[in-house]
């Protein structure tokens, strides 16, 4: 059962575990005394051993494990870790530093309120006093409180025919008591953008404004808002903002939706941003987000087999995730070329950070391409392939760091193409992060209660992080929304 598995070089307290299970496979082969059952029994054992000593290794440097996920985290170790800054050596004072942009009140030529403060004249010498002006300061400060505002509608009647007429009520006031558009728009704004409980928003409302709202009106509220983005076709809009762009960043991540696991897909760029739930992970599921399927820019993943059945398109690779893994190889698997490359495509993203135009010289793409293909051929030398093994049927068995030096190999182009194009990034961070916060919405609620529960949230979650992204502000876009106007950004695009 081990043959032909090619281990990594692992070492826990200074105990060579790759050498060990070496061993214990020796004396599994050569003892001749045990019986095929008893021997298939150690040859299992061995391989669970192997695989959960290499699981010791794995942290947030070398895979995709967040950083609260290490074991025995050590702050002051990741501090070393960090690079130098430029400015080393000089020491700073406490506070922001030189060139930091700060946020200073100002006096405002509109006050809401003025008081006028008078002198007592018993407080001063007595004498012929006149009144030469004011000194001024103001005070910034928030009311939060509830409004009640009744509309009343005139009613004529006709003294004649006993005909009556009402003036009409304006078109959002549909109910004899209801919740405003403000209740709405903030309702929504701490559910969706902030990711408060449900319960809390409800505290909220009571314990500031003395208001008392129910669950059930929050989720009405999102509903509500759901609908007002089909009236105003932002899922449409949104889509074509994409797919005519020159670079989409693409990522997914798993949701719970009544304790059964779906995905949640997203697509985005510094811009514009769509989440799309679907119960599929596959080009099924991004099919129904209807924007990849004839997409012709640059996409940005990380390497996940599916994007690459969208032909239309050219691929970017996401180097963050490159040099986690390449991190992973050297660390655990010894293997020097996969420092080497770690350190080359950190020297090359330097390189293109540095440069004019944000792309390289053709004489340094060459020579950059050169070094990157010396270190791969050499890899390629130092960790060959195990024989495969006579009469085995299947593919041959490879180790993480084989599977990474040929991924390298076979994708260069897509690996190295943000050195070439200034539009196309190191990295696929910008769709990661913008899938980031919904993690975070599960640890707060913990599932959705229904498809429907998720595909409001996704809308609604899109249609605030692109409105971030130009400039608008959450609460600003849900107020604009809740009347049933579209936001200046999709006026002019």
């Amino acid at each position: 059962m081990l043959e032909g598995l090619e281990y990594s070089t692992m070492k826990v307290e200074n105990i060579d575990v790759t050498e060990t299970i070496e061993n214990a496979r020796k004396q599994i082969a050569e003892d001749r005394s045990l019986s095929p059952a008893m021997r298939s029994t150690f040859d299992l054992l061995v391989l669970i051993i192997s695989l959960l000593v290499n699981r010791l290794g794995i942290n947030s440097s070398n895979s995709s494990k967040p950083p609260s996920q290490d074991p025995n985290r050590d702050k002051n170790k990741d501090k070393k870790k960090r690079k130098p800054r430029k400015d080393k050596g000089i020491k700073r004072k406490p506070g922001a530093q030189p060139g930091h942009k700060g946020v200073t009140l100002e006096k405002s030529e509109h006050p809401d309120e003025i008081e006028e403060i008078k002198i007592d004249l018993r407080s001063i010498p007595s004498g012929d006093y006149e009144d030469v002006g004011y000194d001024s300061r103001q005070v910034f400060d928030v009311e939060i409180k509830m409004n009640i505002k009744e509309y009343r509608a005139q009613i004529l009647e006709n003294n004649k025919t006993g005909q009556q007429y009402v003036a009409v009520f304006p078109d959002d006031v549909s109910k004899a008591v209801q919740y405003g558009n403000e209740v709405r728009a903030q309702a929504v704004y701490m559910s969706i953008f902030q990711m408060i409980p449900l319960a809390r928003i409800l505290d909220y409302f009571k314990e500031q404004a003395g208001l008392l709202v129910s669950k059930g009106s929050i989720s009405n509220f999102k509903r509500f808002a759901y609908k007002k983005l089909e009236e105003i076709g932002f899922k449409a809009w949104v889509s074509v903002q994409l797919f005519s762009s020159e670079v989409c960043h693409a990522d997914e991540t798993g949701i719970n939706v009544n304790g059964k696991r779906i995905w949640l897909h997203g697509l985005c760029n510094e811009k514009y941003t769509i989440y799309h739930p679907d119960l599929k992970r596959g080009k099924d599921a991004m099919d129904r987000m209807g924007i990849l399927e004839k997409y012709e820019g640059v996409l940005c993943h990380d390497h996940w087999k599916p994007y690459y059945k969208f032909e239309n398109c050219t691929h970017s690779l996401c180097n963050a995730h490159h040099l986690r893994e390449l991190t992973r190889a050297h660390e655990q698997d010894d293997q020097r070329w996969a420092l080497n490359m770690h350190d080359l495509l950190e020297e090359i993203n330097e390189a293109v950070k540095a440069s004019e135009n944000g792309v390289l010289i053709e004489d340094e793409i060459k020579s950059y391409q050169k070094r990157y293909r010396t270190i791969l051929t050499k890899g390629k030398k130092e960790y060959p392939l195990p024989d495969k093994i006579p009469g085995k049927k299947g593919k041959q068995k490879k180790s993480k760091a084989r599977n990474l030096l040929e991924r390298l190999i076979d994708y260069e182009d897509d690996t190295l193409r943000f050195m070439k194009e200034a539009a196309v990034p190191f990295t696929n961070n910008q769709g990661e992060n913008d899938l980031r916060m919904t993690k975070v919405q599960q640890k707060v609620s913990g599932c959705f209660r229904s498809m429907d529960g998720a595909e409001e949230f996704c809308l609604i979650r899109s249609y605030i992080v692109t409105a971030r992204k130009h400039g608008m502000g959450a609460s600003q876009a849900l107020r604009i929304l809740f009347r049933g106007d579209r936001p200046d950004f999709m006026k002019l695009s």
